[in-house]
């Protein structure tokens, strides 16, 4: 019974009862996690041993590298991706548990008010991401970096610090906000689906 649990859960997120839906699973797993897993390594894999300041010394370097990144782009964007697939993956755990199909998703009212509710989850939380990295990241990486290193020695008050590949973590970073916007935009396409179908559904009856 729990390999059944298993398969049907495994279904349910891979093949979502909306078409919109199962292009938004396909997006997301494909091209999103490929940009990041692979490009955003790329992109950011090295930064902090590339990143100097002046005096060009580790402590400094160190210190202001974790002023400048309070949490790494990788890692917020790997969180990200975790946190927005959990309501999804709550349903369809939900889903399988209770052996509801696909297919009768949008048939029962309680269903699809769930799913609604998991679609509206997702959507919230890919806004959060959005303002917290707006907050975190800005929307341009500047090539110097004014660190205040006056906590770690008096003598270096404030300095400079280059940032490494600059306009090409400005890239990444619109193509993150893009990826995210593209995302809200499928979540809010898909509830409009649901509605319809269950218009559909409530006419032939």
């Amino acid at each position: 019974m729990s390999l059944n649990y298993i398969k049907n859960f495994y279904e349910g997120c891979l093949r979502p009862p909306t078409v919109i839906g199962q292009f938004h699973t396909l997006f997301f797993g494909s091209v999103r996690m490929f940009f990041l897993g692979v490009l955003g390594f790329a992109v950011y894999g090295n930064e902090a041993l590339h990143f100097s300041c002046d005096p060009d010394r580790r402590e400094l370097n160190l210190y202001c590298y974790n002023q400048f990144r309070p949490i790494t782009p990788q890692v917020f964007w790997a969180l990200q991706l975790v946190t927005v697939l959990v309501p999804g993956a709550v349903f369809h755990l939900y889903a399988a548990c209770k052996n509801i199909d696909q297919e009768d998703i949008l048939q029962r009212p309680i269903y699809t008010v769930f799913y609604i509710i998991s679609v509206l989850l997702r959507i919230i939380l890919e806004v959060i991401a959005f303002w917290l990295q707006s907050h975190l990241f800005g929307f341009q990486v500047h090539p110097l970096y004014m660190c205040d290193a006056s906590a770690l020695e008096k003598t270096f008050n404030v300095t400079k610090c280059m940032v490494p590949e600059h306009f090409e973590k400005t890239i990444f970073l619109s193509a993150m906000y893009t990826f995210t916007g593209i995302t809200v935009l499928l979540c809010v396409a898909e509830i409009f689906e649901i509605l319809c179908r269950r218009l559909g559904y409530l006419t032939n009856q």
